[in-house]
């Protein structure tokens, strides 16, 4: 990386940090500067990692990605819960009078009320808390009758009570038009939330910059999708509400480095120290470390709220929610510093007017480093003759202090 991108290439001449002209700058040649380390750089944002000049390779990377998790909902599709699909949800619970109740004993009860399985089976908790979930397709209150009275007779569920009984097996029954219902509202939320996005970022920012968030959140909605789609994570409405979350923590990681690409990027067209690559890549190194501190802060309740709906309480709401922050978190702050950002260098390198900064830039690099191979004066360049005038002086200077010599004592004897 160059030293233009970490930020510490400056305007002035050469030599103009010393009032008396060359002792310092010879000095300062003589003694070069300490070469930080890698991780001292990273930490203070200083240029660390090249995010914005390694872009092409990112757009492979979030390419195959989305075509991997595309290709995952086209062709594998979702786990649907009760709440979308509709059906009839069973529960009882994971003791009965034989000792504990298996989900294998549930699906064999199942089986021989009906003549078939159910379409799922799950144990929700731990130890005497835990229950037994069988979920299918919307039965009859006959056929729920019978269902429950053949595991009363095979297993003989234990109520809270502590008797068995029949009573202690439940059973709801869950519309597919209040899915329905759940995943147009959702699908109006979200629509609803990418518009006030763009109108505000475009209001705060500017068009380009709204348009690279809004690919940026797009990203994070179908990598989170095929994320569960992958795994087959159950899709419920917890799973809706987390989605929405995950969406608001993204678009604000996003907010806070083009913040800070503004910032660097002020009056950039009337300078030619840096292109707005190289500013804005500063800017993501600037944020990196508060982008990650910020991400892994996020992270760690939601761990435990992981850990605590799948070891203590089983598969459920805890879970679900749990799951789509962890995925949504991980991929927003990712897509928010290699994603983003270098989405809106390439949307601001099609004006003409950073082309030609720009180049503004690399003609002045290169007459920098004609300067330095062939050390010749040009009489034009400002910069140049300030500091050969510096020299001058500090030379004419030097030259008008008179020589010390020792004194010579006469070689003859004195007269007495």
């Amino acid at each position: 990386m160059s030293d233009e991108t970490a930020g510490v290439t400056s305007d002035s001449p050469e030599g103009s940090n010393s009032p008396g002209g060359t002792g310092s700058t010879a000095s300062a040649a003589a003694k070069p500067a300490k070469k930080e380390s890698f991780f001292h750089r990273l930490y203070v944002g200083t240029g660390a990692v090249d995010i914005v000049g390694a872009r092409k390779r990112w757009y492979i990377f979030f390419s195959l990605l989305l075509l991997v998790c595309i290709g995952s909902m086209i062709f594998r599709g979702f786990n649907v819960g009760i709440e979308f699909e509709g059906g009839t949800q069973i529960q009882l619970p994971a003791h009965g009078t034989h000792g504990q109740i298996t989900q294998d004993q549930v699906i064999k009860s199942f089986n021989a009320a009906l003549g078939e399985a159910p379409a799922e089976t799950q144990t929700v908790g731990t130890g005497n808390a835990s229950t037994i979930q069988t979920r299918s397709e919307t039965l009859t209150a006959d056929q729920v009758a019978k269902v429950k009275k053949q595991i009363f007779e095979d297993l003989g569920p234990i109520g809270s009570n502590g008797k068995s009984s029949e009573q202690a097996i439940s059973d709801s029954a869950v519309s597919a038009s209040w899915g329905d219902e759940i995943s147009r509202q959702a699908l109006i939320a979200l629509a609803v939330f990418l518009v006030a996005v763009v109108i505000f970022l475009a209001i705060y920012f500017d068009t380009r910059m709204a348009f690279a968030a809004l690919v940026s959140l797009l990203h994070d909605i179908v990598v989170t999708a095929g994320v569960y789609s992958l795994v087959g994570f159950e899709v419920t409405p917890a799973t809706v509400i987390g989605l929405l979350t995950i969406l608001g923590f993204s678009l604000y990681d996003t907010v806070v480095v083009f913040d800070k690409v503004r910032e660097n990027t002020r009056g950039l067209l009337g300078l030619s120290r840096r292109t707005y690559a190289e500013a804005a890549n500063l800017a993501l190194n600037q944020t990196l470390m508060r982008s990650f501190n910020t991400a892994f802060i996020a992270l760690l309740p939601i761990l435990g709220l992981l850990i605590v709906g799948y070891l203590l309480l089983g598969s459920g709401t805890l879970q679900d929610l749990a799951l789509v922050q962890l995925t949504g978190t991980l991929v927003g702050v990712l897509s928010s510093v290699a994603l983003a950002t270098p989405l809106l260098v390439d949307f601001k390198m099609r004006d003409p007017q950073y082309r030609q900064q720009a180049e503004r830039v690399a003609a002045r690099r290169a007459k920098a480093a004609k300067r330095e191979a062939d050390d010749d004066f040009d009489a034009n360049d400002e910069d140049q003759l300030a500091a050969e005038l510096r020299k001058e002086k500090a030379m004419a200077a030097a030259a008008g202090v008179p020589a010390r010599h020792p004194k010579q004592r006469p070689s003859g004897k004195k007269k007495r």
